[in-house]
C-alpha cells in the first residue's frame, strides 16, 4: 500500500502536469505503467515475494495507472472549466461524482465484456478476444522479473531508441515542420497490433487531408464527430455485448448471407471519410466544396 500510495502521488503529479501543458491526449500512462511494473516486481522479487509478488504488482500498477489517468483527466476538466469561468467547487463535486460513478460501472462492464468476447486471452470459448497489448505487456514483464528472465538489454535499447526519437522530434520542432515524431505516439504505433496501427495510420492520413481543405470551423466539426464517433462506437461495443451473453452466441447479430467482413469494413471506412469531407466542408480537388 505505501509504494501503490507513493508512486501514485508521484506519477499523478506527472500526468497532471502534461495535461496541463499539452492535453490529457497526450497522458504518458503506458510509461507510468510500464515503469511502476518495473519498480514494484525488481522490489518485491528483491524480498522474495514470489508467490504473492506477480499479483501484488499488478495491483499496484493499476492503482497508479488510474490514479494518473484521474489526475489527468481532472486537470484538462479544471482548466476547461477555468476557461469557460465554471465554478471550481462545482466541479470538482462532479468530479468525485464522476470518480465513484465509474468505480461502480466499470467492473459490471469489463465482466460483461469477459463474458461476451474475452479480454486478451485466446481460448476455445473466445478465439478472438479483444485486444488488449497494453495489459499483455505489463503482464509478460511481470512474469519476466519474477522468472528471472527479463531482457534487460532490450528495454535499455528501447529507452535509446527513445530518446532519439525526442531528439528527432525536437529537431522538427525547431525547423517548424508540420510533421512531427511525439516519443509516445511512436512507441504506441510500435506495440499496438497491425491491424489497430493501420486503422490510426489511415485516420490520420484523412484528417491531414481535410485540414489542408477545410477552414477552421470545419476543423473543429470534424474534430467533434470523431470524438463523438470513438465513444459511440465504445458505447456500442457494450450494447451489443448484452445480446451476446443473453443467447451464449457470439453471432446473435450477425447478417445471414452478408458479404465479406473485409468489403463491409471498406464501405464502411468509405461511409466515414465521406461523412467526415462533407461535414468539414472541405473543398473538392478541384477547388470547389466538398
Amino acid at each position: 500500500p505505501i509504494l501503490a500510495l507513493v508512486a501514485a502521488f508521484l506519477f499523478s503529479a506527472v500526468a497532471a502536469h502534461m495535461a496541463g501543458l499539452v492535453g490529457s491526449a497526450n497522458n504518458p500512462i503506458s510509461g507510468i505503467s510500464v515503469a511502476t511494473v518495473l519498480l514494484a516486481a525488481v522490489l518485491f522479487a528483491a524480498l522474495g515475494a514470489d508467490r504473492v509478488g506477480p499479483t501484488a504488482v499488478i495491483l499496484v500498477a493499476a492503482v497508479v495507472s488510474c490514479a494518473a489517468a484521474i489526475g489527468s483527466d481532472n486537470m484538462q476538466d479544471l482548466k476547461a472549466g477555468a476557461l469557460l469561468g465554471a465554478a471550481p467547487h462545482r466541479q470538482q463535486v462532479m468530479q468525485l461524482t464522476g470518480v465513484v460513478a465509474g468505480a461502480l460501472v466499470l467492473a459490471p462492464t469489463l465482466s460483461l465484456l469477459q463474458a461476451a468476447y474475452g479480454i486478451g486471452v485466446t481460448s476455445a470459448a473466445h478465439p478472438h478476444p479483444l485486444e488488449a497489448p497494453q495489459a499483455t505487456l505489463i503482464a509478460e514483464l511481470t512474469g519476466a522479473v519474477f522468472a528471472g528472465h527479463v531482457r534487460w538489454g532490450m528495454i535499455g535499447l528501447g529507452a535509446l531508441f527513445a530518446l532519439c526519437v525526442a531528439g528527432i522530434d525536437l529537431m522538427l520542432e525547431r525547423r517548424r515542420s508540420t510533421w512531427r515524431a511525439p516519443v509516445l505516439a511512436v512507441a504506441v504505433g510500435l506495440y499496438l497490433p497491425l491491424d489497430l496501427s493501420a486503422t490510426i495510420f489511415a485516420g490520420g492520413l484523412v484528417g491531414a487531408l481535410l485540414a489542408r481543405r477545410s477552414d477552421e470551423a470545419g476543423g473543429r466539426r470534424g474534430m467533434l464527430a470523431a470524438a463523438g464517433l470513438i465513444t459511440g462506437e465504445a458505447v456500442v461495443g457494450v450494447v451489443v455485448a448484452i445480446p451476446v451473453v443473453l443467447f451464449g452466441d457470439a453471432r446473435v447479430l450477425a447478417l445471414s448471407g452478408a458479404a465479406p467482413s473485409a468489403a463491409l469494413g471498406l464501405c464502411g471506412f468509405a461511409v466515414v471519410v465521406a461523412l467526415f469531407w462533407w461535414l468539414s466542408g472541405a473543398r473538392a480537388p478541384g477547388g470547389g466544396r466538398g
